[in-house]
């Protein structure tokens, strides 16, 4: 049972001519069949001769090359096409005449060049056919060579209709594929600036602390163990970043914070300097898609922005898990003129990639200096919808 299973799979793995080779040979054995005679495929309309040594010539070019016809189109429908001219001027009526449309439907598939020069030449090998088989005596007349032409079109034009549908396919799936790398290049950019710009700023404020603490070892030292473990974090985050990068990673993002959620982040924001009041309402839910991470980026950015401008003024962070949604809200005091020496505003990309992701899941984001002198971050990010 479990061979027959296979068997589609075994198959698909053959050589195509290896695949190909069974309806040349059914197509020869066929042109032997009593039940098919009176049936065959072929122009002229002359008395039909006895089965003889060319008649085996033109069965063999009409039914072999079929084998090849998708590896080789040019070669195939050059042979089946002298074979049909050798059975229609020996006038030798056989079933494998059919191999002449299905050689043309093939060809006008899969022939890659001088598609014009194949269908010009094909064409003026077939009226020099008609030419010769109504000198020979042929009852056919002008509208029977008219007509099984246009059967031959038909099966070229069908070949040449299911390629541009291929054609099309593949360049809908490559701009897809583009489409998609694009927007991955654009998430690990937003994550590149988020991981970068957090991490750094807390470096740098404690950096910039521990010149002043060399009287006080202990707290220096204290500074400089957390600078190392942000040192530390950010390593981390940026190799699983550079990795989503690699031509051979098959890792993908996960979709939830990092270890230790809004609590850790709040508390490497503290020791960085800033003040922070956090609160977390609500109990998140088993699933959220990638809300949860979502609303990590807005919480971070926010923090990272405090670290930047507000010079020490306290920070409020909250958190709400609802059923549908999860809300934050991040008001930092002050004009922002208090901003860190050396430290200077960027244009904003980490707002706008946080208003971008929110967008994506279906939510609402803004950020703005409120007439209460607060700077507010509020994001909405429906769990229901994310994905």
């Amino acid at each position: 049972m479990t061979t027959l299973r296979r068997l589609p799979e075994l198959w698909h793995r053959l050589d195509v001519v290896a695949r190909d080779l069974p309806l040349a040979l059914l197509l020869a054995a066929m042109s032997f069949l009593p039940a098919l005679e009176g049936h065959e495929t072929q122009v002229g309309d002359l008395p039909a001769r006895p089965f003889d040594a060319p008649a085996g010539v033109a069965l063999a070019l009409l039914c072999l090359p079929l084998a090849v016809r998708r590896r080789w189109p040019a070669a195939c429908i050059a042979l089946v096409s002298l074979g049909f001219l050798i059975a229609g001027l020996g006038s030798y009526h056989l079933v494998a005449g059919t191999a002449l449309p299905i050689a043309l439907l093939s060809t006008g598939l899969h022939l890659d060049h001088h598609r014009r020069t194949a269908v010009l030449l094909l064409s003026a090998a077939y009226a020099s056919l008609a030419v010769v088989l109504a000198r020979l005596g042929s009852t056919e007349g002008l509208e029977g060579f008219v007509t099984f032409y246009l059967l031959l079109a038909v099966a070229w034009c069908a070949g040449a209709w299911l390629r541009s549908t291929r054609i099309a396919e593949a360049e809908r799936r490559r701009r897809v594929a583009e489409e998609t790398r694009t927007a991955e290049r654009a998430h690990i950019a937003r994550d590149l600036h988020d991981v970068v710009t957090h991490h750094v700023m807390a470096i740098i404020v404690q950096a910039e602390a521990a010149r002043y603490l060399t009287a006080t070892p202990d707290r220096l030292d204290q500074v400089l163990t957390v600078i190392a473990a942000t040192g530390r974090r950010a390593t981390t985050d940026l190799r699983y970043l550079l990795d989503l990068l690699n031509p051979d990673h098959r890792g993908t993002e996960p979709s939830t914070p990092p270890a230790g959620g809004f609590l850790a982040l709040v508390k490497q924001t503290r020791q960085a300097g800033q003040p922070v009041e956090f609160t977390e309402e609500g109990t998140p839910a088993e699933s959220t898609g990638s809300a949860d991470l979502v609303a990590y980026r807005v919480v971070q950015e926010a923090l990272t922005n405090a670290l930047k401008y507000a010079g020490g003024n306290p920070t409020s962070v909250r958190v709400h898990h609802g059923e549908q949604e999860i809300t934050v809200a991040v008001d930092t005091e002050g004009s922002g003129s208090g901003a860190r020496p050396g430290l200077h505003e960027g244009g904003g990309r980490g707002l706008a990639g946080l208003r971008e992701r929110v967008d994506v899941l279906g939510g609402e984001f803004s950020a703005g200096r409120r007439d209460d002198g607060l700077f507010a971050v509020r994001a909405r990010i429906p769990t229901g919808s994310a994905s």
